[in-house]
């Protein structure tokens, strides 16, 4: 994995760094909660950032490519919204779908979750 350069990153909350200035990344074990996730030193800061997301999801920002990011969000988005939208669909209707074409929404709409982390 390579670090992307001049990418801004969010941290969260409204804070973002430059891609290249983050010199390390490590989560938050004790008082972990919201808005309280990660730790994020940054080239001439003092002090490491308090990140709202998650470690993973920020290192992935990093090493990402903007394009690639970009698709990335949208995927998730799309999965977020067909999740959202099979929870709306009747439990009779559900039933009907899976007898007539053997797809099962709940599973599909569980797998988008699992996915979304």
């Amino acid at each position: 994995m390579r670090i992307q350069t001049g990418q801004l990153v969010s941290l969260g909350y409204g804070k973002y760094v430059r891609s290249d200035e983050v010199v390390a990344i490590a989560p938050i074990i004790e008082g972990r909660g919201p808005g309280k996730r990660t730790l994020v030193w940054v080239r001439g800061v003092a002090d490491p950032i308090e990140a709202s997301r998650a470690e993973g999801s920020i290192v992935d920002d990093l090493v990402t490519p903007a394009e690639e990011a970009v698709r990335m969000r949208q995927q998730r988005a799309t999965l977020s919204r067909l999740a959202a939208s099979i929870d709306k669909v009747s439990p009779a209707l559900r039933r009907v779908i899976v007898e007539e074409s053997d797809v099962d929404l709940a599973q599909l709409a569980d797998e988008a979750r699992q996915v979304l982390g």
